[in-house]
Formats: structure tokens, C-alpha cells, sequence
């Protein structure tokens, strides 16, 4: 996926109120962006650290940017969480999740049962495939971990998930690791172990985790490879 205007350096002051963060641009004026991560963003959100913001250009807006990346440490991590949808569907229609190949129509935002919706339904010539997007943006002693905050709603997903596949379709929930520095994937369970009891119970009963590794920069992020889950 890659960025439509070019992204603008700047240094973090505060991230507040979860969905707003003040950014001290180059030219020393002060910013607020628009923040749609709505987790803890544990490790992500120091002030002082490097972002990377992107103008908006959606007419009537109040806030005219949005915060795109952090620098946590040597590394760049994605923190829109409105990107990960579009990763992976735009992933699977070239090929590189090569797990979820094999469908003619993708849906998106897709209604299983009242109040609960799924991200995508793949459809092919086998039947549904129900896929639930997760971003991931904590890194735990080298492992990616989900999720940064309790989860209710995470833990619902799965669920419904769980109901899927027992109905004999295909389910799978995909973690878009939107940094490069992790080797493999694991359940958050010191922070949400609720989630952590339910992803177990779900892998145990035929939903798919895939947890995917991406590359991001200023100019674009881009799924990569699958990593390793431990559980």
C-alpha cells in the first residue's frame, strides 16, 4: 500500500484523548493529528520519538493530518489501523498471503450475524472464507503480541469466527505486524489473557492464524512474509 501524497517528518509531543496527538513539525509549528489507533499503542507513543504524518485532503475535516508512522528505537512502525484492510485484501489479489489464494471476490465489512460484523469474505468455488484484520504494532522481547490492550471485541471476533467454521466454512484472522523487528507471533496473555484463552481455543478448532511481517517506510507498507506463531 503505498502512501498518495508524500508523508511529513515530525517529532512527537503528546499523543491525548486517544484519537488526537500533537506533532512539532520541522519548521517548529505545532500540529494536531488525528490518531485512529484506538489500543494503548503501548511503546509507540514516547514523547520525543520521530513520526511521520499525512495531509488530508477530505474536504470539511477538522483535523488536516494524520499520524502514519512512529520510530520506535532503529525501527518504523505503522499505527493507522485503517490501513490493514486494504493490505491484506490488496495482498491477496497478488498473490502473497498464498494461504488465502484460490478466491474469485473479495467483500469487505461483512455482516455474519446481527451486531457482529468480519472484515472479508472470500468467495471461490470451495465456499466462504471468513477473515477477521488485526493490526499489531507491540513488540514483546522480539515476538509481535495482540493484542495492547484488553480486547473485548477482539475476543468476540474470534468467536464468531469459531461459529464460521463449525458451520463448515473456512475462518482466519490475519495480524498485519506493521514492523519489521519481531520473529515471530504470540498472544499478548500479560495484558488480555481473555484473548489469549480464545485464540487458543480457536487455532484448536480449525481457524486459521496468520500473522504477517510488513515493510514500512515513508513512501509506503508493504506486506512481506508470514512469521512463525508461539503459543
Amino acid at each position: 500500500m503505498r502512501f498518495p501524497d508524500r508523508l511529513i517528518r515530525g517529532t512527537l509531543i503528546q499523543r491525548y484523548k486517544r484519537f488526537l496527538a500533537d506533532v512539532r513539525l520541522s519548521d517548529g509549528r505545532i500540529i494536531t493529528a488525528h490518531c485512529t489507533n484506538t489500543g494503548s499503542m503501548m511503546g509507540c507513543n514516547r514523547p520525543g520519538s520521530t513520526v511521520y504524518i499525512s495531509p488530508c485532503t477530505k474536504e470539511g475535516r477538522r483535523l488536516l493530518f494524520t499520524w502514519e508512522i512512529v520510530k520506535v528505537g532503529r525501527t518504523w512502525v505503522g499505527i493507522n489501523t485503517l490501513h490493514p484492510n486494504r493490505m491484506v485484501a490488496e495482498s491477496i489479489e497478488k498473490g502473497v498471503i498464498r494461504e488465502l489464494q484460490g478466491y474469485h471476490t473479495i467483500r469487505r465489512e461483512v455482516v455474519t450475524t446481527q451486531g457482529t460484523r468480519l472484515d472479508l469474505r472470500l468467495e471461490g468455488s470451495a465456499g466462504f472464507c471468513f477473515v477477521e484484520v488485526k493490526n499489531v504494532t507491540l513488540a514483546i522481547d522480539g515476538a509481535a503480541a495482540f493484542p495492547d490492550a484488553v480486547s473485548e471485541r477482539g475476543t468476540k471476533h474470534l468467536k464468531e469466527l469459531m461459529r464460521l467454521r463449525k458451520k463448515g466454512h473456512r475462518a482466519a484472522v490475519v495480524f498485519v505486524i506493521q514492523r519489521s523487528d519481531c520473529s515471530y507471533f504470540r498472544p499478548a496473555d500479560e495484558i488480555d489473557s481473555e484473548y489469549g484463552r480464545w485464540l487458543r481455543r480457536a487455532i484448536k478448532a480449525g481457524v486459521e492464524a496468520l500473522p504477517y511481517r510488513a515493510r514500512v517506510t515513508a513512501k509506503e507498507v508493504v506486506l512481506t512474509e508470514r512469521i512463525a506463531t508461539k503459543l
